[in-house]
């Protein structure tokens, strides 16, 4: 039992796919070196601030342009020096930007707004250009804020880990950078310090918050054969560390691997003013043509394209999708990944974890079948002793138990925990173990009847002492809420994916109402399970630890529940601060809501602009008339968009 909550909670070993750091390849690099790799270079986030600030600067130039010209009636190169500059180190990087997407095969919705500032150029219509240069970096200025950089899951994760460890040796202590820890050597690890390698205590006591790793609130006990994690977070006390496996090897590297691996791979998603601007962009392209070609006239062409600059692709909508991130956080549900608010009401595969998730994470013991010559008490009291020193998550249901009994705690020496394999140590001179069936079927024990629940064994001095019984109560709108995804959000799959055993995972998707179970499957295998559904339809995961965050990573919208784990949070598209499903149904709502609001803005503001490029085609509008016509267009489809911020009924339906 204990090695399938094990693998629920995290403590299982991640298996190393990546070739380049197979033991003993050539250039391993640290889990700290890793992340540095791969988030330099120019970032997302660079980008957004540089064309804030362009967008900034353009509606300075633009005005300015105006004084000089209309006010001081200067002409020529002093009245349209401001523009120049805008269209050097804006309009010039922008289109530069355009055309290699172009080469590239990826037309969007602002290739438009690319030729206009070619042609407007050309044409020596320099304020037509400037404008649309602010139309261009605006929508990106206006959702800068609420993007976020895809590797601030990595950076969270290097963020944890000390540049250097306290090597102990005979003559001293000397401070060496993390690669120079090696398998065997004595690490001291300060007060309130980051555990630099996974390890065993072998002098001192005290306790370590594991809490990142596991999502769970738990400080642990530490004394000499305590195992400790790197990137555990150590308490009051010194400990002297056995350094077990080098920092590349370290559970938190590996963990570090698969949330790479996983970024890397995940697919991009289409935004919805690319698809709107996919059959958009050539209507207004042959408009522009044909007017040129019947016409004879260049600047009929800068005029239609002028005005089927789509801004209400590119500015109305992210004021919808900002009108969303500010109405979730009204609700407690913060938006990180803004893209999608576009895609949660398409998805058509939900997957749920069990643990935290559609349970509250908090099982307590319900019974304790002890064999012939134990007591419950004495049985309780010796296991209690032993699990203050264990992350596993029922040992905080044991230690609750013994506390409402008034039970006192002895000191546990010896302290054993293999991943998968129980608990083992010395209690006032008695041996305990805890762990579950299928590591004692060998012993031909006679056991009290399995019954769906949570269960441990526990054996004093090698004798089968008691059967321990918990409860996970699942959510108490569990039921509900899954029966209300099909009909009322068209989910055709729903899917409950586990570490724990088959036969528990079974019975919690029976009391919540879920067919499809994948059960005792590892972080790692969880993350396959998410990316082979993705590829069939778009997929919802709802998780909250740590070891979701690789499945998030993978699905097309990530969920997290809570606030325990900060690496959960950063890898999560959205994160419900109250762990709740009902909150898992307001994002949807209001993600439904703001697409079809952005789709009213987006397609109204297109159907103008088609009629002014008519108007445009014929000779009725000039570029700079377009360009007018174009802003009166924009205010009216930006003012429909803002009320997706405002709060409406029915956030939630079950």
């Amino acid at each position: 039992m204990r090695s399938v909550l094990q693998a629920e909670k995290g403590n299982e070993v991640i298996e190393d796919r990546d070739p380049q750091m197979a033991p003993g390849a050539p250039g391993r690099r640290s889990p700290t070196q890793r992340s540095k790799t791969l988030i330099s270079g120019p970032s997302q986030a660079s980008e957004r601030r540089w064309r804030t600030i362009l967008a900034t600067f353009s509606v300075a130039a633009i005005l300015v342009h105006i004084v000089v010209r209309y006010f001081l009636h200067f002409s020529g190169l002093a009245a349209d020096a401001s523009l120049f500059l805008i269209l050097i180190f804006g309009g010039v990087p922008l289109v530069w930007e355009l055309a290699t997407k172009a080469v590239r095969g990826e037309f969007g919705s602002d290739l438009l707004a690319g030729i206009s500032i070619v042609t407007a150029a050309l044409e020596r219509e320099y304020l037509v250009a400037a404008i649309v240069v602010l139309m261009l970096s605006g929508g990106a200025a206006l959702e800068a804020f609420a993007s976020r950089r895809a590797s601030s899951v990595l950076n969270a994760l290097a963020k944890r880990m000390p540049q250097i460890a306290h090597r102990k040796q005979a003559n001293g202590m000397t401070d060496v950078k993390l690669d120079g820890l090696r398998v065997g050597d004595l690490a001291v690890i300060y007060p309130h310090e980051v555990c630099p390698a996974d390890g065993i205590v072998v002098e001192g006591q005290g306790r370590m918050n594991e809490a990142y790793l596991t999502g769970e609130p738990f400080e642990l006990d530490k004394t000499p054969g305590s195992t400790v994690i790197s990137g555990a977070l150590n308490g009051e006390t010194a400990l002297t560390v056995r350094v077990e496996k080098l920092s590349v090897d370290s559970r938190y590297a590996r963990i570090m691997r698969v949330m790479e691996e996983t970024q890397q791979r995940r697919p991009k998603m289409r935004r919805l003013g690319d698809q709107l601007g996919a059959w958009y962009t050539p209507l207004a392209l042959g408009i522009a043509a044909s007017a040129w070609l019947f016409s004879g006239e260049s600047h009929r062409f800068l005029a239609v394209l002028v005005i089927a600059t789509p801004c209400p692709l590119l500015i109305a909508i992210p004021v919808a999708v900002i009108g969303a991130i500010s109405l979730s956080a009204r609700r407690g549900i913060i938006v990180k990944n803004p893209a999608i608010l576009e895609q949660i009401d398409s998805c058509r595969t939900a997957i749920f974890d069990k643990t935290g998730t559609l349970t509250y994470g908090q099982p307590s013991l319900t019974e304790i079948a002890c064999n012939p010559g134990f007591e419950e008490n004495a049985v309780l009291g010796l296991a209690a002793s032993l699990e203050r020193y264990s992350k596993h998550p029922l040992a905080l249901a044991i230690l609750e138990a013994s506390k409402k009994e008034g039970l006192p705690l002895e000191t546990a020496t010896q302290i054993s925990e293999p991943p998968g394999q129980g608990l083992t140590g010395l209690v006032s001179g008695v041996k305990v173990q805890i762990t579950g069936r299928k590591h004692v079927e060998e012993r031909s024990l006679v056991l009290p009847a399995y019954r769906a629940g949570l269960e441990c064994l526990v054996f004093l001095d090698n004798q089968f002492a008691a059967l321990l019984r918990f409860r996970d109560a699942p959510r108490r709108d569990g039921r509900t809420f899954v029966k209300h995804l099909s009909p009322r959000h068209n989910f055709d799959r729903i899917l409950l994916v586990s570490g724990d055993r088959d036969e528990e995972a079974r019975y919690l998707a029976d009391e919540v109402g879920i067919r499809e179970v994948f059960a005792g499957k590892s972080p790692e295998e969880k993350v396959q399970i998410v990316r082979d559904e993705s590829l069939r339809q778009k997929t919802l995961f709802v998780g909250d630890g740590i070891n979701d965050a690789p499945a998030m990573q993978a699905a097309s919208v990530g969920v997290g529940f809570g606030q325990s784990s900060d690496i959960m949070a950063e890898a999560a598209d959205a994160v419900v601060l109250e762990s709740s499903l009902g909150k898992v149904d307001e994002l949807i709502h209001i993600g439904r809501r703001m697409r079809r609001i952005a789709l009213q803005s987006a397609i109204g503001g297109m159907a103008l602009s088609i009629l002014g490029m008519i108007a445009a085609a014929l000779g009725f509008l000039p570029a700079i008339g377009g360009a007018i016509a174009q802003e009166a267009i924009d205010l009216v489809a930006v003012l429909n968009a803002v009320r997706v911020a405002m709060p409406f009924r029915n956030l939630r339906d079950f």
